[in-house]
């Protein structure tokens, strides 16, 4: 008797996109630290999680170029493709400040604690995807994850209950970038069908969670939660903020200009 072999099961190269494009944002963004960081303690960690997501995304693209099967590379997904391809949250293409002053530490320590928080939550989930590859990288990815989420929530907490300051600072920021956490929750097509086939994590079913870790540590940096505005990012959708492509240009620069290069 013939042996029919079950079908692999992947998930959606789309929602592949969506994981490697936040992580290699957000990589890329924490990377302008380095050198720059208000202490050397923090210098080193930035950086060090900067390549814990650059190697997520590395993985993610590996995996996605498999699943696309037409020649694209990891390489090639990161580098020749235009802000208008990656799908990746509003939230970790803006710049680290909240307005026109320079570079904000709290900006950097607020996002990351909004958006570990959630990869916290899905990459935990993500290891039971039918998806084994997916399944591997989300194992790995959730133990980098963990340190990335306590790191972010300490330094909430010191900066929420320090000085008069800090606390200001902190809360204006929290201000300014909570309400991009809206798309979080946003209907996406991919996500639910991915669901539904247990290939991926729909990241609606995940706020309640995400809410209850935001509030405990919001709670005991003495930090109120500010109402949400209007207005809904839609990044993971393709449509980007003017920061992206500026990003982009930097880190695509050299691939660019020399397509053929080896190394």
């Amino acid at each position: 008797m013939k042996t029919v072999e079950a079908p692999v099961r992947t998930a959606p190269l789309d929602y592949l996109l969506h994981l490697a494009d936040n992580a290699l944002v957000l990589g890329q963004r924490n990377a302008e630290w380095c050198g720059n960081g208000p202490v050397l303690e923090e210098d080193i960690a930035l950086a060090n999680m900067s390549l814990d997501l650059i190697g997520q995304a590395r993985m993610l693209y590996q995996h996605a170029a498999t699943v696309a099967a037409d020649g694209a590379t990891e390489d090639s997904l990161a580098y020749f493709r235009g802000p208008d391809e990656f799908r990746n949250y509003t939230l970790l293409e803006l710049p680290h400040a909240s307005d026109a002053s320079e570079r904000d530490y709290a900006v950097t320590i607020v996002r990351n604690f909004l958006y570990s928080a959630l990869m916290l939550l899905l990459w935990e989930a993500l290891q039971k995807s039918k998806d084994a590859q997916l399944a591997a990288i989300a194992g790995k990815s959730f133990k980098e994850v963990r340190y990335h989420f306590r790191h972010s929530r300490d330094w909430l907490v010191r900066l929420g209950d320090g000085t008069t300051e800090s606390h200001a600072r902190t809360q204006a920021v929290l201000k300014h970038l909570l309400p991009y956490t809206q798309e979080y929750w946003a209907p996406s097509a991919i996500e639910t069908v991915a669901d539904q086939e247990d290939r991926a994590i729909d990241a609606a079913a995940l706020k309640s969670s995400w809410d209850d870790l935001v509030n405990d540590a919001l709670q005991e940096a003495g930090l109120q939660r500010p109402a949400l505005r209007a207005g809904l990012p839609q990044g993971k959708n393709g449509q980007h903020s003017e920061h992206l492509a500026p990003l982009l240009a930097e880190m695509q620069s050299l691939a660019r200009a020399h397509p053929d290069a080896r190394w």
